[in-house]
Order: structure tokens, then sequence, then C-alpha cells
């Protein structure tokens, strides 16, 4: 046992000199990165390469707990990499609540001068793209209304071609700006068409839905769907600032209001116990919601500040949306993504977790059961990009409050 301890310790000093060097060159290809704005992520690359050096292993246990060790290895990079790249931490965005905010945008966004087009959608409300874009034009910038077709199914290559015209058309560059003005959707687009046009220009969100607000407004994920897989093609842009104006909720049908709860609830249940418990007792949730709000973007701000970019502990956010996804791509239209995702989360809640769940899920008129064939679902999530060859890595809560990732073979999924 002393001459195999010996044994370690050499490898590990051998180790730490090669992982420095291994280090050196990762640095030397970040730097290359940022000159030509490559992504930091390649994952088909890395999934080469796994296999590859995995194959000189010869004990199949040992391959396994191989490949485990590159991942890790490849996380690590990346994560140097990324800080290399955007400063010790990526920012997440600054955030402004505030009733009646969306008059005061341009003073609030700070866009004095140059261009700015607003992306909005034909399910907003004209009224609030109508109010920021008089705001901004009165800091004397020239504003420009981009008006896309309002829905999941038009998330799309063609929507983003429409945004992508207009900011051609209008003779944007670089120091210019993109406003999202809506929900998820339009927030997604615009963000995606801000982090393409010419390699990136400075993007701002503004949600008007609770689900976007509590949510998909600060994590820098962009993105449109593409051969029917949801987000499959994006990247990540954070917003340079975020105004949230509860005001807009006013506006939003009571199913749609409940839709975004959904979230709140997701986050409630594996990092915000108070949140959850706030949820679950309310007797006038408009009353609450800012409260709400202000639980869920504190929550998700402390995740994505510790991981901007997915690599670990962020993946806690996708609770109830590996099901969650594939009951929305599968449902025809039926479910919205909140109700899907609530459908999602119950798959993976044990015990009292579980239950307590079910009933605030009900509570809020968001559904518990459906009838989606399990294979349907299965072959979705087979296609989804958090997936690893035949595995996934989900979220399971068996406490409100608290989570743990377990990594499964998508055939053992239990749907």
């Amino acid at each position: 046992m002393t001459e195999e301890r010996r044994i370690i310790d050499i490898i590990d000093t051998e180790m730490a000199r090669l992982f420095e060097q291994r280090m050196t060159a990762v640095k030397v290809i970040a730097m290359a990165k940022k000159a030509s704005g490559a992504p930091v992520e390649d994952l088909k690359r890395e999934k080469e390469m796994i296999a590859a050096r995995s194959e000189s292993i010869a004990d199949p246990a040992l391959r396994r707990y191989y490949g485990d060790f590159l991942r890790d290895v490849i996380s690590v990079s990346k994560d140097y990499q990324t800080d290399l790249i955007y400063g010790e931490k990526m920012p997440c965005s600054d955030i402004i609540i505030e009733n009646g905010c969306i008059s005061r945008a341009g003073e609030l966004l700070g866009l004095d001068g140059g261009r700015v087009l607003v992306v909005t959608d034909t399910g907003v409300p004209t009224q609030y793209a109508e109010t920021v874009a008089a705001s901004i034009e009165g800091k004397g910038a020239d504003v420009k209304v981009c008006t896309v077709t309002q829905g999941e199914a038009n998330k799309s290559i063609q929507s983003y071609a429409q945004i992508l015209d207009a900011l051609v058309e209008g003779g944007f560059t670089r120091t210019d700006a993109v406003v999202a003005v809506g929900g998820g959707v339009v927030g997604d687009m615009a963000g995606f068409a801000a982090a393409t046009f010419m390699r990136g220009i400075r993007f701002f969100n503004i949600p008007t839905t609770l689900l976007s607000q509590v949510d998909s407004s600060i994590g820098g994920k962009t993105a449109i769907d593409f051969s029917g897989v949801k987000n499959i093609v994006g990247s990540f842009h954070f917003p340079s600032k975020v105004l949230i104006d509860p005001q807009t909720l006013s506006t939003l049908p009571q199913r749609q209001l409940h839709n975004g709860l959904a979230e709140a609830i997701k986050m409630g249940a594996t990092g915000d116990a108070e949140l959850f418990e706030i949820i679950e007792k309310s007797t006038d949730l408009n009353n609450d919601l800012p409260q709400i709000i202000r639980h869920c973007l504190n929550y998700k701000k402390s995740v994505v500040d510790a991981d901007p970019r997915e690599s670990g502990l962020r993946r806690v956010l996708n609770f109830g949306h590996t099901v969650g996804h594939a009951i929305e791509a599968c449902s025809g239209g039926k479910y919205l993504h909140g109700e899907a995702v609530s459908l999602g989360m119950l798959y993976f809640a044990r015990g009292d977790a579980r239950n307590r769940i079910a009933r605030v899920l009900e509570k809020y008129d968001l559904p518990v059961s459906h009838n989606i064939p399990a294979e349907k679902l299965s072959e979705f999530i087979s296609h989804d990009k958090k997936a690893s060859g035949d595995t996934i890595t989900v979220v399971e809560v068996n406490e409100i409050g608290s989570f743990a990732f377990e990594t499964i073979s998508i055939k053992e999924l239990p749907l």
C-alpha cells in the first residue's frame, strides 16, 4: 500500500505540471477566440475528443471514469477561457424594477444619440413599444421599431432574418443598440440578433410578461427554434440593462400570468423555500407579484453570476425543462411554456416536495397531468441540446428549497 501511495504522489506531481502546461495552451486559444469572436464552447469537438481519448483505456469501467474526468477537465478549461475573455465574472445585467419605468426608458438605459432598434411582436400592446421608442427618441436617438409575428411558432429563422433586415436597412453599426419590448420570445430573438449582428452590438431588455420578467430577462441566453427543436440555435449575449415595469402585467390574461408563475415556482422549489411559501400561501397574487419578481431575480442572478455559461450550477434552472420542452413541442400548441414546465417538474420531484408542488400548481390552474405518449417524449429528448450521447443530467427535488443533479440514460427517464 505504501508503494502504491508513492506511485500516486509521483503521478499527481506530474499531473500538476501537465495541468499548468495545458492551461497555458488554453489561454493562447482563449485569446484567439476573443480576437475572432469564436464561441468558447464547441460541443461536437468535445464529444469527439472524449471518445477518442477514452479509447486508449482498456478497462470498460475505467474508460467511463476517464470520460467523466475529461469532461471535468474540459469544464474547467471553458471556465478559465470564459474568465479570460469576459473578466472574472460575466456581467449579469443591471436590473431596474419600478412601476412606470418604461416611460423613462431613454433616461434609464442611457441611450443618448445613435441608432436604436426597438423589437416587439404583434401580441404586445402597441403602447409599450411606442412609449419606449418615444422616450428614447427624446434623448436624441434615431429609433426604428421592428414588429414580428407573435408566438413560439414564429421564433424562427424567418423572424430572426426580419430583425437583421431592419438592422441592415437602418444602417446600424457596432455602436448602436437593440431594445427588446415583450415576452421571452421577443427577448430571445432580439438578443440573438444583437449577439450576431456585426459579431455583437449592445442589447437592452424590457420584459412585459411575468414569465420573461422572472426568468429569461437576465440569463443572457438568446436563441431561435429550428427544425422543430426549441432554442437549438443561439448564443450567450447579456443585456446591458433590464427594465422591469410591473404595471405591464396588468394587461396579461390570467392564463399567461399563471404561465409565468410556473418559473417562479421552479426557482422556489430548487433554491428559495421562502419564495415557494409566498406563492403557496398567497391570497392576493397581484399584490405579491413585486415581491415574487425580486425573489426570482435575486435567485437567478446569484446562479448566473456563479455559472454564466451553464457548465455546472446553472443547470439547476433546467428543473422541469428536460421533459417540459418535450411536452411543449409535442403538444401541438396545447401547452404554454410554463404549463409544460409545470408538468415536467412533477417527473423529478419526490415525496412531500412533489405533493406541495402539485398542490401549488393546481392552485394556479396549472396542469398536473397529460396524455402525450412516452415514446414521443423520449424521441424529442434524445435531440435535447442538454443531452450528452445517450445520457442527460436532470435536476431532482426531494425537499422544497434544495436540489440534486443526476445523470441518467435517456432510456431510463421515468416517462
